[in-house]
């Protein structure tokens, strides 16, 4: 490569191992033992799962943190992001399963209230436009926890508040929306997701996603039932648009909390593409000669709305070349090539132990990092 290189290192975090601030400097220390001049801008990105939060304050946000309700009903601190009068919020900090103690789940109980605290406090913070990255998700309630968290009231036949979680919605009666925050009218609310499912089915929120938050099949069954019942009672409190949002797009993100979201006004938008904007990814594109992107594991999930195939088409679209680095790698040269990445960098390539790569994963993506300035920066 002639001329100075400027690489823009824009990946996501390794999973268990690294955070993407952390991935963006070890990379950077790599690039820099074999090019020391390279001009280096790291811009760690999310595509609005956990690590969202974190990735908007590595671009200039500030954090702010509250007290709210966990997934289990217990309090517990959670960050959003705030610049100007742009929150990013995640639902993740609040009932994500980074919240369950290990090896505890509550798939028919697990709460979404402490994300409607959290969209409350950066509603009381003066945010217009609100950023809901939703993933991660320890609950399968719909967004009806948030949704009481902001006003709304869920109500038995005794007209008694249902219990928390997506299990006790089968016992609802009634749905009285009339009490929820005026503001959330008043301001733009995107709902930045990677998953698209319904809220019910085959494809919907309890049968894909209910299994890795601790489901059994009966749970999975329970839990389809009682959000599609819980679909219906909204139907009756505001009509029509309520079943519509339950098949659209996003409506099953997290547990259904994107169901949730979009009962209250927001906009569905791919969680990469919104991330990227709200970063400023695109004047640092512009900048660059050469892009990094990267993730734990670039697999087949990658090329549906991860961070790494949005980051590429992005740069492709732009022009730019793209490499990424990755813990594991399982798609082949060609598939990479459709996404736009010239070439993958596993870990493993280095340390075929898997496990040594998870330990000594800083170490060794500096090593890898070294290898690609060699063969893309000299």
């Amino acid at each position: 490569m002639t001329g100075t290189a400027r690489v823009l290192i824009a990946a996501d975090k390794f999973k268990g191992s690294l955070t993407a601030v952390q991935v963006a400097d070890r990379v950077t220390a790599g690039l820099r033992r074999v090019v020391p001049e390279a001009e280096v801008e790291a811009l760690p990105v999310a595509d609005g799962g956990d690590g969202t939060v974190d990735a908007a304050v590595a671009a200039g946000f500030e954090r702010r943190e509250v007290r709210v309700t966990g997934p289990l009903g217990e309090p517990v601190t959670a960050a959003y992001a705030l610049r100007g009068d742009t929150a990013v919020v995640e639902m993740a900090e609040a009932s994500g399963l980074q919240r369950l103690p290990a090896g505890v789940f509550a798939p028919l109980t697990a709460t979404t209230y402490g994300s409607g605290e959290l969209l409350a406090a950066a509603l009381d913070a003066g945010a217009r436009t609100i950023v809901f990255g939703v993933g991660g998700s320890a609950t399968t309630d719909g967004g009806s926890g948030m949704l009481a968290a902001l006003g709304a009231r869920f109500l038995d036949a005794d007209g008694e508040p249902v219990g928390p979680g997506g299990g006790a919605l089968s016992a609802l009666a009634t749905a009285d929306l009339s009490g929820l925050d005026p503001r959330l009218t008043e301001i733009e609310f995107v709902l930045a997701s990677d998953v698209d499912n319904p809220l019910t089915g085959p494809k919907g929120a309890p049968a894909v996603y209910g299994p890795q938050k601790g489901a059994t099949p009966d749970d999975v069954a329970v839990l389809d039932a009682a959000l599609g019942h819980f679909a219906k009672v909204l139907e009756e409190a505001i009509g029509a648009r309520a079943a519509e949002y339950a098949t659209s797009p996003g409506a099953g993100a997290a547990g259904g909390i994107g169901y949730g979201a979009l009962i209250v006004g927001a906009g569905f938008r791919p969680g990469i593409e919104v991330m990227l904007d709200v970063l400023g990814f695109a004047p640092a594109l512009e900048r660059a000669t050469l892009v990094i992107t990267g993730e734990g594991s670039l697999d087949e999930q990658t090329l549906h709305g991860k961070a790494p195939a949005g980051v590429a088409a992005a740069a492709r679209a732009a022009g730019k070349e793209v490499v990424a680095v990755c813990g594991r790698l399982a798609l082949s040269p060609e598939t990479l090539g459709r996404a736009g990445i010239a070439r993958a960098y596993p870990l493993t390539e280095v340390e075929p132990d898997v496990q040594r790569c998870i330990a000594d994963a800083g170490p060794i993506l500096e090593s890898v990092a070294e290898r690609l300035a060699r063969d893309f920066l000299t």
